[in-house]
């Protein structure tokens, strides 16, 4: 719309980006995931005498 200043083109942008920045802050900094129980297996290792 060639009828609009630059002036309100800036603003814009600067309305619109940070929108967008703080839409990404706050998916960034409101995900908690869950934590998952470590389950130990004890695994057998056999050790093997190696002859060369």
């Amino acid at each position: 719309m060639p009828q609009m200043m630059p002036m309100s083109w800036t603003i814009l942008f600067m309305f619109f980006s940070t929108t967008f920045m703080l839409f990404n802050f706050m998916n960034y900094f409101m995900y908690n995931p869950e934590k998952k129980k470590m389950i130990t297996k004890k695994m057998n290792i056999k050790e093997k005498i190696w002859k060369w």
